[in-house]
């Protein structure tokens, strides 16, 4: 069954709030054996709203749409379905009650909120037990469309016990089976070609896609037929034949973070680690500590943005910063080793770059960022030299960081 998302408010195009309904959602109808071929967002207009749900019924079996049900003025959604529907508001005595609920002993009931129990007359009515704004459940020439709340956590408890229930028995789904590898040292393009072959024979019913992210690429497999446990037997089949191609670039069979498949790797050996970051500023400690129990092998981090930090706290020698400069392969080794020393730690990682805007130099341009790991009485390191804008710069430093410690603790 296919499925469109419109996510409405003019706040979600001019960028002061950020659209995570429709991620959310995608993952969530995902797993339940829908596919959303479309997502678009919309002003708070009518003519614009009517002309997006009006294509959009025309191309799926079921239409999504979150925001402008609130109380205020430019909240029209549920007038504009009624002018799609050719319906009218009527009051529900029920949703009513409901608004009394939530507002009991936090704000005075006032005309506007009373104006949420109005509600399209020709339509199925969901409580929103969560929130004020209730859910519109439309059907039209065998085709469904649900409107509900814009608030994240209203959206996701509708959609968890209400929408994706209804809609599970409503339609009869195909089985959706994914299984992720994910992929290291290959550009995207590079791996296409090491994996032509291996592609092309792929079954009919297997389809693969690649998922680049600054120094790894997700390959996701993903299998759509009637016959769930054959499907999921097929794809690891597929899957399997990753290692005889790429063999230890493989780096992990789940759609999991770099900071968590080194965790994993750090807690299974009992092994601690600390890091020394000059132009990541933290984060690379904000990465692995970000999953949890990370306590049990995280000890800490050196924010070391100054040379007299990288002297006074991880023993960086003068004579090497005056040789070699902040940003050097020299420097990245005396910080790592020095971090160890100072936390007292099994293995770390260190960093230090010029990630920009500007601070670049001829011989050592923006983008310039040398990057070390240590483990035991191996140091490995990376330089990476292309500008990708500092906010990428930072990102793919602290990728290539957890990709040298992973590559010493395998």
């Amino acid at each position: 069954m296919f499925v469109e998302i419109i996510t409405i408010g003019d706040e979600l195009l001019i960028g002061q709030v950020v659209d995570t309904n429709s991620a959310w959602m995608g993952r969530e109808l995902n797993k339940a054996g829908f596919e959303v071929i479309r997502v678009t967002s919309v002003r708070d207009r009518e003519e614009e709203i009517l002309e997006v749900v009006d294509s959009a019924m025309k191309r799926a079996d079921i239409v999504l749409m979150t925001g402008g049900l609130g109380p205020t003025k430019d909240d029209i959604t549920k007038y504009t379905l009624c002018k799609y529907f050719g319906t009218e508001l009527v009051f529900s005595e029920m949703v009513f009650e409901n608004i009394k609920r939530i507002l009991a002993n936090r704000i005075t009931l006032n005309p506007l909120n009373q104006a949420q129990a109005m509600v399209p007359k020709d339509c199925t009515v969901i409580n929103n037990p969560v929130g004020t704004a209730s859910v519109s459940w439309f059907e039209k020439d065998n085709k469904v469309l649900v409107s509900m709340p814009g608030v994240p956590q209203e959206m996701k408890y509708s959609m968890s016990h209400e929408i994706i229930p209804r809609l599970s028995a409503r339609f009869e789904m195909k089985a959706i089976v994914h299984k992720t590898y994910m992929v290291k040292n290959y550009p995207e393009s590079a791996l296409a070609i090491a994996l032509t072959e291996w592609e092309n024979q792929l079954p009919e019913c297997i389809k693969l896609a690649y998922l680049p992210k600054s120094g790894i690429v997700r390959l996701r497999l993903t299998g759509r037929g009637d016959n769930e446990d054959q499907l999921k037997k097929m794809v690891l089949k597929e899957g399997s034949k990753l290692y005889e191609i790429l063999g230890e670039n493989v780096l992990d069979e789940n759609d999991a973070p770099l900071e968590e498949i080194v965790g994993r790797m750090l807690k299974e050996r009992g092994l601690t680690v600390s890091t020394a970051e000059s132009c990541t500023g933290g984060n690379i400690a904000a990465r692995i500590t970000s999953v949890p129990g990370s306590s049990a092998y995280f000890k800490g981090s050196v924010v070391a943005y100054s040379n007299e930090v990288k002297k006074e706290i991880l023993h960086v020698l003068d004579e090497t910063l005056q040789k070699y400069g902040a940003v050097s392969e020299e420097v990245v080794k005396e910080m790592v080793l020095g971090v160890i020393n100072s936390l007292k730690t099994d293995c770390a990682v260190a960093v230090s770059g010029i990630t920009g805007p500007d601070g670049g130099t001829l011989d050592k341009p923006v983008g310039t960022v040398w990057v070390a790991a240590a483990y035991g009485k191996t140091i490995l390191t990376a330089k990476q030299e292309v500008d990708f804008g500092r906010e990428l710069n930072v990102e793919r430093a602290t990728n290539n960081a957890l990709l040298l410690l992973q590559r010493l603790l395998k």
